[in-house]
């Protein structure tokens, strides 16, 4: 069979990413790596090149079938070029046939822009560090210890693996997405980019001091960051607006609670519930509510039933014979419907674990999603903990709250943006 012939079924939660694409919530995210020396593009091709040869399904196209999209091989190759898109542009258009993935540089910085239909982030790191690692050992003339990737072997089948369907038990299906709609959480507006760009804050921390302010608060770094963000929300707020109450989602890596090598995409989410007028200026009357449903939303019972609510979109019988251009409509307004009660999503990366060797040559990584209003990622490599915004404001008082609450804190705080036009020449050096 030819190879242009393989084609595979999207796994249960890229089922629904086409039909969601609206304006700037392109659905794609964004992987950067910072290192201390300019970037070498011919390099970084050659270990893009090799890298991608463990990881053959991201080069596949979407396809538009009867009843739902798929995923396509092609004989496609990603050309690493110096950035010239707005960051997060859009990925997938339909009819054209290109890959879901690109690989920029600009200067210092290394970025793979990636349409979630292909991966989380989770899937998308595995590779981003592959191709880095491969990078610095080329740039540099050395090989790290092969034992550092060992918890990572797996075979291509296991790679592509679609763990929804693995672990799939029935159940009445988007249970968790439908309650939310039934919030009337608090919205977050601003003015857009006329051009529905893509705007970047990075919050550049101190994990060290963040972890121990955590612990101040007998609490986790997951913990810590959503109520902090929580209170920078509450910061923008008018006394009005206070009634409503504030939903930050979370998504969930679902490999910490089932066995899966995927690269795919492998995650659920829960939601955080706080009432503003509950908040005395203090993080320990966030704190307590959002560990509280830390704790009981991740219980693996309750994580069981998420999991079963994306895979349940398949396995619905009345869904899985309406034509695709109806599914597009009827998920399109499913998703606004349930977007209503949302005000935000935090997405919690964890630490960047890379092989000694290469570590002295990198300054940080950082992540983004773009979201239909705002969404911060989170990720931390050694003492640098970042805090990553993407929205279509051009404003960004909820990050200038985040830095306050930081500076409060006693965290020291830097701030980096692709705003170009509100820095001077100078700053422009340091934005994203």
């Amino acid at each position: 069979m030819d190879k242009s012939s393989n084609w595979y079924k999207l796994d249960n939660a890229a089922k629904i990413i086409p039909s969601t694409v609206r304006g700037a919530n392109t659905r794609v995210f964004r992987i950067s790596c910072e290192l201390i020396e300019d970037v070498d593009p011919k390099i970084l091709q050659q270990a893009l090149d090799e890298s991608i040869i463990e990881y053959p399904f991201f080069n596949c196209i979407l396809r538009r079938g009867l009843f739902w999209y798929y995923l396509e091989d092609s004989q496609l190759k990603c050309t690493v070029e110096e950035e010239n898109l707005p960051a997060c542009s859009p990925l997938y258009l339909p009819g054209k046939k290109s890959l879901l993935y690109r690989v920029f540089y600009y200067k210092r910085r290394i970025n793979m822009e990636m349409f979630h239909v292909l991966a989380d982030g989770t899937g998308a790191f595995m590779f981003f560090r592959r191709m880095v690692t491969r990078y610095l050992e080329i740039a540099h003339d050395f090989r790290v210890d092969s034992d550092f990737f060992a918890n990572e072997i797996a075979s291509l089948q296991e790679r592509n693996n679609d763990s929804f369907t693995h672990y799939y038990q029935n159940q009445k299906g988007l249970k968790q997405l439908k309650s939310l709609s039934s919030n009337n959480a608090f919205q977050l507006n601003g003015e857009t980019d006329s051009n529905n760009n893509c705007h970047l804050v990075e919050i550049m921390v101190s994990s060290k001091e963040f972890k121990a302010l955590a612990e101040k608060y007998n609490s986790t770094v997951g913990v810590l960051s959503t109520a902090i963000y929580i209170a920078a929300i509450i910061d923008t707020m008018s006394s009005a607006q206070k009634k409503k109450p504030i939903v930050v989602s979370v998504p969930v890596n679902l490999r910490q609670y089932f066995k899966s090598f995927t690269a795919r995409n492998f995650f659920g989410v829960i939601s955080i519930k706080y009432d503003p007028m509950d908040f005395d200026n203090t993080l320990s009357s966030i704190i307590g509510v959002v560990n509280a449903s830390f704790k009981e939303q991740l219980d693996p019972k309750r994580i069981n039933e998420t999991m079963n609510s994306y895979a349940a979109l398949e396995h619905n019988i009345a869904i899985k014979v309406v034509p695709l251009f109806i599914k597009d409509y009827a998920i399109g307004q499913f998703d606004a419907a349930a977007k209503k009660g949302v005000t935000t999503s935090i997405s919690n990366m964890g630490v960047i674990k890379m092989p000694a060797e290469v570590t002295p040559f990198i300054d940080r990584f950082s992540a983004f999603m773009t979201a239909a209003k705002e969404q911060i990622t989170i990720c931390s490599f050694r003492d640098r903990l970042v805090f990553g915004e993407c929205s279509a404001f051009v404003d960004h008082p909820t990050m200038l709250n985040l830095c306050r609450r930081l500076s409060s804190e006693g965290i020291r705080v830097e701030v980096a943006t692709n705003d170009y036009d509100d820095l001077t020449e100078e700053k422009k050096e340091e934005t994203v």
